[in-house]
């Protein structure tokens, strides 16, 4: 007989797993691999203790610096100064002084117009040109102007201009009064179109007499009894025939 196992409810304080020194948190002293989580004061360090040959091997010097009063933390101060110098030798080997030229030398007519300066037209001969019997140039009466008189020219001011036709026919002074319609000629408007319309008659012919020798209905004739669409009716039930469901249905047409 096979032993049953019973189970019971997991209990973690039975759970065994790893102690806290399983984990590796980040460390939180010093400021490597520090927690960023967490705040880090500021951190110092301590350097070895220096040697005593330094006065020997370092060469710098001292605070002897000598700064003119000139200079301030805004930069030099101090008044524009000029200085004497001899005239100035030619670019040349023979080593003349330098020439400056008088005020003969220069030609101010012959310097183009400056600064929106004036300056009349000026004019050139030229020799007479070398004839071609091969230039076809038009001479000056080939060209037509365009006629100035009317109003045919766009680009030209133009007065009013008028033209005369031909004799009409009609509303002339030789035209036959004779001829013109009279006032019969001319349908006069119905007054009931512009005006209030009064109201209008007709007479008929005579109707024709009925004849009593028609067969008319009399009063016995209606049954008003019978007639009871107008009012309240009870249900009304119907009995039908009984029919047995075994009966087979009569087949009249018998279809190959």
């Amino acid at each position: 007989m096979e032993e049953v196992v019973k189970k019971r409810p997991i209990i973690s304080a039975r759970e065994r797993g790893p102690g806290p020194g399983r984990y590796a948190l980040p460390p939180t002293v010093g400021y490597i691999n520090h927690d960023f989580t967490k705040p880090s004061s500021p951190a110092y360090s301590f350097h070895s203790r220096m040697s005593s040959a330094m006065i020997s091997v370092d060469s710098s010097p001292g605070p002897r610096y000598h700064i003119d009063a000139k200079v301030t933390r805004f930069g030099l101060m101090n008044t524009p100064s000029y200085t004497m110098l001899g005239r100035g030798r030619r670019p040349s080997d023979k080593g003349d002084p330098f020439q400056t030229p008088g005020p003969g030398a220069y030609s101010p007519e012959k310097a183009p117009p400056l600064n929106s300066h004036r300056r009349p037209p000026s004019y050139t001969i030229s020799t007479r040109t070398r004839y071609r019997s091969v230039d076809a140039v038009p001479a000056p009466n080939s060209y037509n102007l365009p006629n100035v008189l009317g109003c045919q020219t766009p680009h030209k001011p133009s007065s009013a201009s008028y033209s005369f036709s031909s004799r009409r026919k009609v509303g002339a002074p030789s035209e036959d009064l004779s001829k013109s319609p009279g006032p019969g000629k001319y349908n006069s408007t119905n007054p009931d179109i512009y005006r209030q319309r009064q109201p209008s008659f007709s007479m008929q012919s005579r109707t024709k007499r009925p004849n009593y020798s028609s067969v008319i209905p009399g009063p016995g004739a209606y049954s008003p009894e019978k007639f009871h669409v107008h009012l309240p009716k009870p249900p009304s039930f119907t009995l039908g025939v009984r029919h047995s469901e075994f009966v087979t249905p009569l087949v009249v047409d018998v279809i190959d």
